[in-house]
């Protein structure tokens, strides 16, 4: 009996360390979050400073913004949701995709409803 505990008290040891480490890298590293935080306060004060300053206006000034959102929106998903990182199956990318669907079925239905609105006009 005692040598059966040994090897079991041995074996678990060993796994339930290894898989600690393993979910520990698998959430990012100090590194990782320092690297997505620098570069999310880039993206912020870019169209800022373009904006305030007046750099660009109209056309230029919005394409700048949203070209920020974009990368800040892919910056998010990288270093701080982890998306990269994910095994299979990709349950994270998979809800995400299908809120982007909802969200552009949302955006682009308002939009045709309020162009295309006979009662309005």
């Amino acid at each position: 009996m005692a040598q059966h505990s040994a090897h079991t008290g041995s074996h678990g040891g060993h796994g339930g360390h290894s898989d600690s480490s393993q979910s520990h890298e698998a959430h990012g590293s100090f590194k990782s979050y320092l690297i997505g935080f620098l570069l999310s306060i880039v993206l912020t004060i870019i169209p800022l400073v373009v904006v305030l300053n007046g750099w660009m206006t109209g056309t230029g000034a919005m394409v700048v913004m949203l070209g920020s959102a974009v990368l800040q929106f892919v910056v998010q998903l990288v270093f701080f949701m982890h998306l990269r990182e994910e095994k299979k199956p990709r349950w994270n990318l998979m809800a995400l995709i299908l809120g982007l669907l909802i969200l552009l079925t949302i955006v682009i239905g308002s939009i045709w409803i309020m162009t295309y609105n006979q009662v309005a006009h």
